[in-house]
């Protein structure tokens, strides 16, 4: 990996942050106290809050190889990519091609550190990190240019990153302007938070995460299908992650209150 900032911005431990909490979910070290409290208020309230999350991590290992193997995409762009998690995306695609362009991005300086320390790819790909915001797509996109070329397919990821963008607060302007600038042949990866199938969990999840100053949003079906608008949806469509291509000899996730796809673009 080869830095595209020269200098890591403070990182705020006053205020949860969605990227660590989701990294104590997964039983990293990588989060502090006040991103702890409210995972373990999550969890609480939740007991299933944990599972949920390796439940997304291992959707994004299926739909990953699932483009590479049935779209043959070779160029990545995961947004909202949080802390690095084995195993990371690079290392899922690279492993199957070795190379591979990923750009990571995310707005958490903690990610930047360790994205620097951990994501080193193979030596014919490329494994890039840009610090950007998700509500900043334009951005993304120019910064992001610098390793991917977008007049071939790419696959942009947003893995567990809507539900914390209002749609009021430009959740469809990102995905629009993203998909907009993908070449045919790429490929929408997506997951995010729903209360359709376990409506009074999620409703006190949202609000302890919002009381915690941290947005939250749970869209239906119909709402989610709004993202994939123009894009020809991979089988089985849009479903409950744990009903997205489960491993033949893996164990039952069970219900997960998020839905997935992969969508295509013509």
């Amino acid at each position: 990996m080869t830095g595209t900032e020269s200098a890591v911005p403070r990182i705020d431990t006053s205020r949860p942050h969605p990227a660590r909490v989701y990294d104590w979910f997964l039983g990293g070290k990588d989060n502090y106290p006040v991103d702890e409290e409210l995972g373990r208020r999550i969890t609480a309230m939740q007991g299933d809050a944990p599972r949920h999350a390796r439940a997304n991590r291992r959707f994004m290992e299926r739909a990953t190889r699932a483009v590479v193997r049935e779209a043959g995409i070779r160029q990545f762009l995961d947004v909202g990519s949080g802390i690095p998690t084995e195993p990371n995306l690079h290392q899922i695609a690279q492993s199957a091609v070795p190379d591979a362009r990923v750009v990571y991005v995310d707005n958490d300086p903690i990610v930047l550190a360790h994205a620097a320390a951990l994501l080193h790819g193979t030596p014919e790909g490329v494994t890039e990190y840009v610090q950007a915001d998700a509500r900043e797509p334009r951005r993304i996109l120019e910064r992001a240019a610098s390793v991917l070329d977008f007049d071939r397919p790419v696959a942009l990821s947003l893995i567990a990153l809507l539900h914390f963008i209002a749609d009021d607060d430009g959740a469809h302007e990102l995905v629009d302007t993203l998909v907009g600038a993908l070449a045919p042949g790429s490929c929408l990866v997506l997951s995010a938070m729903t209360a359709d199938f376990d409506p009074e969990n999620v409703r006190r999840g949202i609000a302890a995460y919002t009381a915690s100053g941290v947005t939250l949003v749970a869209r239906s079906h119909t709402e989610m299908g709004r993202f994939f608008k123009g894009l020809d949806l991979l089988e089985p469509g849009l479903v409950s992650l744990s009903d997205w291509r489960p491993a033949a000899d893996g164990e039952r996730e069970g219900l997960v209150s998020l839905y997935g796809a992969v969508g295509l673009k013509r």
